[in-house]
């Protein structure tokens, strides 16, 4: 079966700083992003997650909200769509998106529903 092939997910912890080296080295390396993914804990969790033959590799934000990320969308093009909805859903600062929706991505009542740090407020 093709889940034999599968080897442990690695979660690599980074700084927003390294996060467009350690992409490009994950491209240059063959990888391929899957998925870009949020989760608002006591700050946002973003994971970027790529795969090269079944071999998964994620590199995990842990950042405040006041904290900007810079996009990755001069290195894979389609994550603007991940990074529109990041931004728009959970208020991420997520700079020079190539091509940015300015939070209309979506027809939401309230700004950054899955923040929690919003509700709180």
């Amino acid at each position: 079966p093709i889940w034999d092939k599968m080897e442990q997910a690695e979660i690599n912890e980074i700084n927003p700083e390294e996060l467009l080296s350690e992409t490009v080295n994950l491209k240059n390396d063959g990888y391929r992003l899957v998925a870009i993914s949020c989760t608002y804990k006591e700050g946002l969790e973003i994971t970027y997650s790529f795969d090269k033959e079944y071999n998964f590799v994620n590199l995990r934000l842990n950042i405040d909200d006041s904290v900007e990320v810079e996009s990755i969308g001069f290195i894979y093009p389609y994550s603007f769509l991940y990074e529109n909805e990041i931004k728009e859903l959970f208020g991420a600062k997520i700079k020079n998106i190539p091509v940015d929706y300015n939070d209309n991505l979506y027809r939401i009542a309230v700004k950054a529903p899955f923040n929690n740090k919003k509700e709180e407020e």
